[in-house]
């Protein structure tokens, strides 16, 4: 397996990958039963880690971080990456689900509600005949204690499930799965609102909003109170923040050229 091509945005590692490679990356390391973890970035992940820092070492510590949202695909092709698409989280666990049936690895979930789960198994067994979901669980929405999370690493560890699906929204998931690390020797994706769109409670934006950029858009219309802050202030400052960081990459190569 080749290297991973990254990029460095606002200091949050961003990989060059496809549906294929990262599904050929999490094949390998459920194969091999490598404790590891898979973010799916997007604008509102890279922005939480820019303003706190413990977070971003949290997200560089992952063995993928995917371009989940547009902005960061853009931000890939500037930084020399001209051909990078998108590998959006929901898509992302369609694809693993698909390659999971076909060489017959089972999955877990692990969050959201007990109803969400139950929604989501029943679309994901109809949508995958054969996919084997070896269990699920939705831990308590408040802050666990050591031993209620150690009763979740237990029963997920019972189950044998190679490859575990996390659904507890960012920044709680990736923190999650980071603290997993070296415990559950099972490769964790976070994969924030997927439960909810593929159990059918929130619509996904149409596949022409994704493609330009405006998903932020259709999901604010949807849930203004929850996602305004998220939208309307970190929006903004990554697009001032980010064109700082290519100019002053621009002036660094012109000084590098003059000093040639």
């Amino acid at each position: 397996m080749s290297p991973l091509l990254s990029r460095s945005i606002l200091g949050t590692r961003i990989d060059a990958t496809s549906y294929e490679d990262a599904c050929d990356r999490i094949q390998a390391w459920a194969l091999a039963n490598q404790s590891c973890y898979v973010v799916a970035a997007n604008v509102h992940v890279v922005m939480t880690a820019y303003w706190q820092r413990s977070y971003q070492q949290v997200i560089n510590g992952a063995a993928l971080v995917t371009s989940d949202g547009m902005p960061l695909v853009w931000g890939l092709r500037l930084l020399g990456i001209p051909k990078q698409s998108r590998v959006y989280g929901p898509d992302l666990m369609l694809a693993w689900c698909d390659r999971a049936t076909k060489v017959g690895l089972p999955i877990y979930l692990y969050g959201s509600t007990a109803e969400t789960l139950e929604k989501l198994q029943s679309h994901l067994e109809q949508r995958f005949p054969g996919l084997v979901i070896a269990g699920r669980h939705a831990p308590p929405f408040r802050p666990m204690t050591a031993e209620e999370e150690q009763a979740d690493l237990d029963r997920i560890q019972a189950s044998g499930a190679p490859v575990v699906f996390v659904g507890l929204g960012c920044p709680k998931q990736e923190e999650w799965m980071a603290r997993q690390q070296h415990h559950l020797p099972a490769v964790m994706i976070g994969v924030g609102a997927a439960f909810s769109f593929h159990s059918g409670e929130i619509s996904q934006a149409p596949r022409w909003m994704m493609a330009w950029g405006l998903e932020w858009l259709y999901r604010l219309t949807r849930e203004p109170r929850r996602l305004w802050q998220r939208y309307l202030i970190n929006n903004p400052a990554f697009v001032l923040l980010f064109s700082w960081q290519l100019l002053r990459s621009k002036i660094s190569k012109l000084n590098q050229k003059r000093s040639k």
